[in-house]
């Protein structure tokens, strides 16, 4: 528990007391905040979280217990804290912060608002509406050992978004489909596998060897023949993985010929894929069991039951137990039901370890234990409750700075994991201006995106240009034509026969000007449109000057990179559809320069060290500007995580 030195003045007293704050996120560091505020003096509290209790959450999060499993961490975390202080006014919610009720109005109700979060929308979305009701946010994150604690006010610093955040790591799907070459790309296909068999299928995660792989220039009908079905019973063609797998009735030997031999031999076809690449092996499900080798059950013996790798016949086993078991869920919930992968669900995550690890071993690389496989599935950073703690004590001094009128005392805090050559844990930045280009907290936001007119349609504009680069929620957007045409109305179904148009559909052109407004978050974004015929493959657009690239390259030298190729070992974690976490920078110095310019260094002083991007799963370039606005990740098994470019 931080220990404030000395009585509060009665003045910053009796504002604790009257003042309303409000609480986004509930977990690790929402629940030492939550016992802090109420211990300082904080009396009228709103909090905020759309989770539920799970067994992996008690560790840490100290104010629930094993009875609370399966119920809101909001309303468990207001019962907890009112048992120890009873005069305290406290309202939960158990919902999402990005549902409409909580609109401008609502955050203009709060002196502050301090965020614990578990993904960027939120993040982004709750900076918005800061900003919108100019109200102060305070945003904290921890990630193992390290944590950060910076201050977010409309006009006078930056805001979360004044600094690109690096994108995910994604990969091109021909690696995946085609050439894997490191460990993730395995796990990574192993996912897609999960959703294209049992859960919703996405035409981005196809499973199946990628017969456009311009690498592979090569003649499907003249080679056809040579990649025919093994068995017969098994009726293999070129059709949708889950029609495929349910005309069999996921039967598990045929599903495993499927996608370990039958589209290993497919690949093998593909003749200059292999001129510089060692081949793939295919495996034969009666083969494998004919040398009996490994069984799928782990060994006491041989340490922790997840640290253990398998044979491969043990993860053919494994395959056979989990396709079954999932198969009977599929069953249970009914026709056209899906189920959803979580890292959490062993049935699920022993496919994914089971399909990782024996495409691992075909494509000839070390297989990996389950916990390795988990880390890289789940993007799991180790939570640290002592970490919590402090990073939530700081969250409090930063909003007694605030609330006592004394805002320029307010600093972003980096909590490093070892002390600095001035043996300090615990070092202070000044908060950065606003950038005056950032398309969020600009006086008039303006952004050009580069894209293809003939080629990108209406529904990409809205859903992956607007909502997951721009983070709006329900945008609307007029064509800026004199004619003030309606390209895209929150309102449903209003505009919905125009999301499969093409942009140039409308007259939209190169120069052409668009209008888009988030009536919930009060914020206007006027968008260029740059038209380019030819973008990069697997590129739909770019946003101008936007770059997370244009850092300069990393100082790390070769051999620390974090993600391997073929038989190293020391793949880290990475890609997962929900966690957003960036990288983290830890200051050297206990000086108090602007957190932009402040460099950054190695546990040893003299080099620049990554920690993993803790949702994407990639280590993005060290730059020498210390983004104040850290990404607090909070979820069910891995909160609390820090996130700075």
């Amino acid at each position: 528990m931080v220990q404030l030195v000395g009585p509060l003045r009665k003045e910053l007293a009796d504002s604790l007391s009257s003042c309303r704050v409000l609480v986004v996120g509930a977990g690790g560091i929402g629940c030492e905040l939550l016992k802090n505020l109420v211990l300082t003096g904080f009396k009228n509290i709103e909090v905020i979280d759309l989770d539920t209790i799970d067994v992996s959450n008690l560790n840490r999060q100290f104010l629930f217990q094993k009875n609370h499993v399966g119920k809101s961490k909001a309303q468990v975390a207001k019962e907890s804290v009112l048992r120890f202080c009873p005069s305290a006014n406290i309202t939960a919610y158990h919902d999402s912060v990005m549902n409409p009720d909580y609109n401008v109005e609502f955050f203009r109700n709060f002196q502050l608002v301090m965020n614990a979060l578990d993904n960027r929308a939120a993040r982004n979305h709750v900076n918005r509406m800061c900003l919108a009701a100019d109200i102060p946010l305070i945003e904290s994150g921890t990630a193992g050992y390290l944590g950060q604690v910076t201050v977010i006010k409309k006009g006078m610093t930056e805001c979360y978004e004044c600094q690109p955040k690096p994108t995910q790591k994604t990969f091109p799907g021909c690696t995946i489909r085609n050439t894997p070459s490191e460990p993730i790309h395995c796990i990574v296909w192993a996912k897609y596998l999960f959703n294209q068999l049992f859960g919703e299928e996405d035409a981005d995660q196809e499973v199946s060897p990628d017969t456009a792989d311009p690498e592979a220039a090569w003649n499907p009908e003249e080679t056809a023949a040579r990649a025919s079905a093994s068995d017969q019973d098994g009726d293999i063609k070129r059709v949708s993985t889950k029609d495929w797998a349910r005309s069999t009735g996921y039967d598990p030997v045929k599903l495993f010929n499927k996608l370990f031999k039958d589209d290993i031999m497919y690949l093998l076809t593909m003749d200059k894929l292999w001129k510089k690449r060692k081949a793939p092996v295919p495996l034969d499900w009666a083969e494998v069991h004919q040398l009996g080798e490994g069984s799928c059950h782990y060994c006491p013996c041989l340490g922790l039951k997840d640290q253990q790798v398998l044979s491969v016949g043990g993860y053919s086993q494994l395959f056979q137990r989990s396709v079954e078991t999932l198969r009977a869920q599929l069953k249970e919930k009914g026709d056209s039901a899906e189920l959803v992968w979580d890292k959490d669900d062993p049935p699920a995550m022993d496919f994914v370890t089971a399909a990782a690890n024996l495409r691992m071993h075909i494509f000839s690389m070390n297989m990996k234990s389950r916990f390795d496989v988990k880390s890289m599935a789940g993007n799991i950073i180790p939570a640290i409750a002592t970490t919590n703690a402090v990073i939530a004590g700081l969250i409090v001094l930063e909003a007694l700075k605030i609330l006592n009128s004394d805002f320029q005392q307010c600093r972003t805090i980096f909590l490093n994991k070892q002390p600095n050559p001035r043996k300090k844990l615990l070092v202070p930045c000044a908060l950065d201006r606003p950038n005056p280009n950032c398309y969020v907290c600009a006086s008039k936001p303006e952004v050009t995106v580069k894209l293809c007119v003939h080629k990108t349609i209406v529904q990409t504009l809205q859903d992956k240009i607007l909502k997951e680069k721009f983070g709006m929620v329900a945008p609307d957007v007029q064509i800026e034509d004199g004619k003030g045409t309606i390209l895209i109305s929150s309102e449903e179904g209003e505009t919905e026969a125009n999301n499969g148009k093409f942009l140039s559909d409308f007259g939209i052109r190169n120069g052409s000007r668009l209008q888009a407004d988030d009536f919930l978050q009060d914020y206007t974004l006027l968008v260029n449109v740059l038209h380019c015929e030819e973008l990069p493959r697997d590129v739909e657009f770019e946003v101008v000057g936007d770059a997370p690239e244009k850092a300069p390259p990393p100082s790390v030298p070769e051999e620390e990179k974090s993600i391997t190729n073929g038989n190293k070992d020391s793949a880290q974690p990475s890609t997962s559809t929900k966690a957003e976490d960036d990288d983290i920078l830890i200051v050297d110095s206990d000086e108090e320069p602007s957190s932009s310019t402040t460099d950054v260094s190695m546990e040893t002083g003299s080099l620049k060290r990554k920690l993993q991007d803790a949702e994407t799963g990639e280590t993005a370039s060290k730059r020498k500007r210390l983004d104040q606005q850290p990404a607090a990740e909070d979820d069910d098994d891995d909160d609390d995580i820090i996130a700075l470019d």
